[in-house]
């Protein structure tokens, strides 16, 4: 039986933190119990968003262990296995099937700056090594390797790859991939910066992976719908450009700094942030928190809205 794929909005969750750092179980429960109620399909939990890379392994095996405990009904829960090496990545692979994910995301391990040839080579062993959904997160700002889309048609022929992020510029890759059609989800970052989104829906991509929806996931939930009718395409269209504020804001510091400043300041689960990272200062924070108001968001979530420099 084929593997079921995330369409739609694919979240990349923060990892919610307790003021001494440890690991929020309950508010994993409240962000899980939130999403599911404002339209997201899917989420990631411990992706770079989650602060993966600053996880201890028995954090990492303890967040999955708990977490897929609180499913809602009808969201899928990926974890981020990527490990240090092709063997560590299998073993968390391994441990995220075990204790019951619906699937893995994997990227090239970090900082080896891995040839693509041995990068496609490590996909496909650790395809190999469980029957598990797998998608792949192509983000060369993160780890230097970068696959061509001839890379990525290889994997995705593995029938365990069901899903692909995309992390480049490059329209033309999205548009090589969404031709050949592949039996996986096609999606893409939704950095503003980037310029994917709209792209990549208007050649047939079933969804974002995104970080944006910590923030705004209703509102991701509609530029992340499939296009089937030309009022999908305009609904996404619509979204995207009235949304660009706080698009721009979740990525206005390193990757969760600005999203999780701005959701402990309105209250959303979040915590600290792990050190060496640190909170935005409160100008900057100010700028997301006046696009909430301005966007009247404040309201349609319920979320009190305090200056910036109130925030602690």
């Amino acid at each position: 039986m084929a593997h079921r794929r995330p369409i739609g909005s694919f979240v990349a969750l923060v990892t919610p933190m307790n003021l001494d750092g440890s690991v929020d179980y309950e508010g994993f429960r409240s962000l899980l119990s939130w999403h599911a109620e404002h339209g997201t399909s899917a989420v990631l939990i411990m992706g770079s968003t989650g602060e993966v890379s600053m996880l201890a392994a028995e954090e990492r095996h303890s967040i999955i262990r708990e977490t897929v405990r609180m499913r809602p009904s009808g969201m899928l829960l990926y974890y981020g296995c990527t490990g240090q090496n092709t063997a560590q990545t299998i073993d968390y692979v391994r441990f995220a099937a075990a204790e019951g994910a619906d699937g893995a995301i994997i990227a090239a391990p970090a900082y080896i700056c891995a040839a693509n040839a041995d990068i496609v080579a490590y996909v496909l062993e650790v395809c190999d090594a469980v029957d598990l959904p797998i998608g792949f997160y192509n983000n060369p700002p993160r780890v230097k390797t970068d696959l061509h889309w001839n890379d990525l048609l290889q994997i995705a022929k593995h029938p365990n790859m069901v899903v692909l992020k995309e992390s480049t510029t490059r329209v033309g890759q999205v548009a090589q991939i969404c031709a050949a059609e592949p039996d996986m989800a096609i999606m893409c970052c939704c950095s503003p910066n980037l310029g994917l989104v709209i792209p990549t829906m208007a050649l047939g991509g079933h969804g974002t992976a995104n970080m944006t929806g910590n923030l705004i996931p209703e509102e991701m939930a509609v530029i992340s719908k499939p296009w089937e009718t030309g009022d999908d395409a305009f609904a996404c269209r619509e979204a995207w450009l009235r949304n660009l504020p706080i698009l721009h804001f979740a990525y206005s510091a390193i990757n969760p700094v600005a999203v999780k400043s701005l959701m402990r300041a309105v209250g959303l689960p979040a915590g600290p942030l792990r050190k060496p990272l640190r909170p935005l200062d409160p100008a900057a924070l100010q700028v997301g928190l006046d696009a909430f108001a301005a966007l009247d968001l404040d309201r349609k979530y319920g979320f009190k809205l305090a200056p910036a420099a109130a925030a602690e």
